[in-house]
């Protein structure tokens, strides 16, 4: 095990920013403390509410979504987007948009090159498209930002169109207006691997994922079951999020219209990306899990709009974090870290050791990216000592290496801010994201080069295909870039460069900057596949 050591708008509103100092100028931006850049680009939203104590909440592990029939091609599952009731922070209820009325929504467990197909019914009152993030999927299912699903209601259809001068309801647009149904087709060829689903409506996914629209989807495959790793009880997603609440209890998001149907954007000092001050695993502030003394795989998703981890045991287990995998599936082999980074969208596939505490002791997961409680994630309390006899293998996977030498093309790509139509926003090449704009068209079964700069942080996701990391600056890859990975943490003033072999599918996909107010306010580009 090799260880590694601690540290190495469509139309909207922003500000300029100064890479000479990593200084930000305008309303908004925090003074970075270091251009490698230790924090989150965004500003914190106070809770209106007294925040609840820290571990006295039981941790949770979301339901799993059983098929609502099965074929000799594929499983189905049916999802109903809606409004509920939650009961978020203790003698609170909170209303949530969420997959069949939970937040996080259902888990669904896939397996290796079987079709799933997930039909969602939108019972919300404005338009919502899903993207299975991560997913190797067909342009026509992978979630396009206009490819609505609208409302079961279709009262509201004439009021949205009205209201969006028919964006959207051109060719590109393949939502089911007439039933407010959609059928996602997913053929999940590709490496096991824990995948998330959610909302990724065009100018409005920060504040419909806030509201609680996501969920996770693992692939799992022979590969995988052959390492024999821990399961059941012993596997726990962790989806970390992070939010804030009004006095009343509802979730406190500061757009510019809170009924997401008209002015798309947040306000003037939110604009960097919004932070939360309550941290909740799987929908559960500052939760406690009881765990016994034996080894753990834990699945760990930063599924925060803005807010990037760094996360870490006190006290630390014997061994570290030991991680197998990240975005994309297994790591050839396992590492060894005393913290690990998470973007927005990462995750990390960690296995930790509980069994070198004594019964009793407590465990805090840490997030050193944070202040105060926001420097909390959740509690592990251990228990007896179970003497199972698990040991990491030494070798997970094999992992193709690409060569950049073979790359068909490289091309550029600056991630930086600038003015949308007379006002400020976030940009791709200096342009905002259209639907009818393509950047580039690599063609089916040949990898390129991306050279990524960045002004601030901006965690950048490419859809369809993983990617490898092959350098940061001058140097190699990061201490948390092994593997495939579909998501990059960009810091200040830093230019990266990612490997990518095109296959699958023919079509339309996008790519952009994964902080959610960033990906709103223009912050992405289309890119077409062809043979």
């Amino acid at each position: 095990m090799t260880r590694v050591s601690r540290r190495g708008l469509t139309r909207r509103t922003f500000i300029g920013a100064s890479l000479a100092t990593g200084i930000g100028l305008g309303i908004g931006i925090p003074l970075f403390r270091d251009l490698g850049g230790s924090s989150s680009t965004g500003n914190q939203l106070r809770s209106e509410l007294p925040l609840p104590q820290l571990f006295t909440q039981p941790f949770r592990v979301p339901p799993v979504l059983e098929p609502s029939r099965t074929d000799a091609d594929a499983d189905y599952y049916d999802i109903t987007q809606t409004a509920a009731t939650a009961s978020i922070l203790p003698g609170v209820k909170t209303t949530i948009w969420g997959y069949n009325g939970i937040f996080p929504g259902p888990t669904i467990n896939s397996r290796r090159a079987r079709t799933s197909v997930v039909t969602h019914t939108n019972n919300l009152p404005v338009p919502t498209v899903v993207h299975l993030h991560g997913g190797r999927t067909p342009h026509d299912s992978d979630g396009y930002p206009i490819d609505y699903v609208f409302p079961t209601d279709r009262s509201y259809l004439n009021e949205y169109l009205h209201l969006s001068h028919g964006v959207g309801m051109g060719d590109s647009a393949t939502g089911d207006t007439s039933e407010g149904r959609r059928s996602y087709h997913y053929p999940l060829d590709q490496r096991a691997a824990m995948l998330w689903y959610h909302d990724h409506r065009m100018d409005f996914t920060g504040p419909s994922v806030w509201r609680g629209l996501a969920g996770m989807h693992f692939v799992r495959d022979e590969e995988e079951d052959a390492l024999r790793l821990p399961s059941g009880a012993r596997e726990l997603p962790i989806m970390i999020t992070d939010r804030s609440f009004n006095s009343d209890g509802s979730l406190s998001y500061p757009s510019i219209d809170g009924s997401l149907v008209g002015k798309a954007g947040v306000t003037s000092a939110f604009v960097p990306g919004v932070l939360g001050d309550v941290m909740l695993v799987n929908g559960t502030p500052w939760p406690r899990a009881r765990v016994d003394g034996a080894v753990y795989r834990l699945r760990v998703l930063n599924a925060c709009n803005a807010r990037r981890l760094d996360v870490r045991f006190d006290p630390q287990p014997e061994g570290a974090i030991t991680q197998i995998g990240t975005d994309g599936g297994l790591l050839a082999a396992p590492l060894s870290h005393e913290h690990f980074e998470l973007a927005p969208a990462q995750r990390a596939d960690l296995l930790v050791d509980f069994s070198s505490f004594r019964p009793g002791t407590s465990v805090t997961l840490l997030n050193d990216f944070g202040d105060g409680n926001m420097s909390q994630v959740m509690r592990f309390v251990v228990g007896d000592a179970v003497g199972d006899a698990f040991k990491t293998p030494d070798v997970l996977s094999t992992i193709d290496t690409l060569n950049p030498a073979r790359a068909a093309v490289t091309r550029t790509f600056r991630f930086e801010s600038g003015d949308v139509e007379h006002m400020k926003g976030w940009l791709i090449d200096g342009k905002p994201f259209s639907p009818d704009d393509i950047t580039a068209a690599p063609k089916l079964g040949t990898v390129e080069v991306w050279r990524l700069v960045a002004d601030f942080h901006h965690p950048i996701h490419l859809h369809l295909n993983p990617f490898q990391v092959l350098s940061r600056g001058i140097g190699g890859p990061g201490a948390f870039d092994a593997g495939w990975k579909d998501t990059i943490d960009l810091r200040p003033a830093e230019e990266a460069a990612i490997a990518v072999r095109f296959d699958g599918y023919a079509g339309k996909y996008v790519f952009h900057c994964h902080n959610l107010e960033h990906e709103d306010m223009a912050m992405m580009a289309n890119f077409s596949t062809h043979h």
